[in-house]
């Protein structure tokens, strides 16, 4: 009887590493090429007519389309500006869609538009703070660094078109176009 149960208990112990070890193959197996990703990151930002560089964050969701070349993001962020010398800040919510283009897994040009939700807040009691939110193009490129079979460091960098901005202040006009670097990790998922 104790044999019988010996038996058992290996045969259950047994198909319990097995089972264990079909659970952590998949996370560490290498993923398709164009697979989807998330991309969590931090980065820099510095307006066309500020002189001052500021942190951002964001978060980015790629996919493969049409093959292992082209993938497709959908991302958001947000950063925060100053102009004027502090007179006037902006906070905007960064909604964009790109296409990248992979020549070589490790480098990509991309291209895409935005949707930049921007609050608008003024040092000087008197001027009433505003929200807008305006279109944009951006342009850019960047590197991808593996990591792990399923992790890799991912650094791009994009210059934002947008129109020019009207202020209460003066000049009441000024450019809001902008660069960013991003530092982030791509996870496949």
């Amino acid at each position: 009887m104790n044999a019988i149960l010996e038996s058992t208990t290996r045969a259950h112990a047994c198909r319990f590493a097995v089972a264990a070890f079909m659970i952590v193959i998949p996370p560490i197996a290498p993923a398709p090429a164009d697979a989807a990703e998330i991309v969590p990151s931090f980065g820099l930002t510095r307006s066309a007519d500020s002189d001052a560089t500021k942190s951002n964050v964001g978060l980015a969701l790629r996919g493969g389309l049409l093959g292992p070349m082209f993938q497709s993001e959908f991302g958001v962020s947000y950063r925060r500006d100053e102009y004027f010398d502090g007179a006037l800040e902006t906070k905007t919510i960064p909604v964009t869609a790109s296409l990248l283009l992979r020549p070589i897994p490790s480098v990509h040009a991309d291209a895409g538009v935005g949707w930049y939700h921007t609050k608008y807040e003024y040092d000087n009691p008197a001027l009433d703070d505003e929200t807008e939110q305006e279109f944009g193009v951006h342009v850019g490129g960047g590197l991808a660094f593996p990591l792990a079979p399923r992790a890799g460091l991912d650094v791009t960098g994009r210059y934002v078109f947008m129109k020019e901005q009207e202020s209460k202040l003066v000049p009441e006009k000024f450019d809001p176009d902008f660069w960013t670097m991003s530092f982030g990790l791509a996870f496949k998922l």
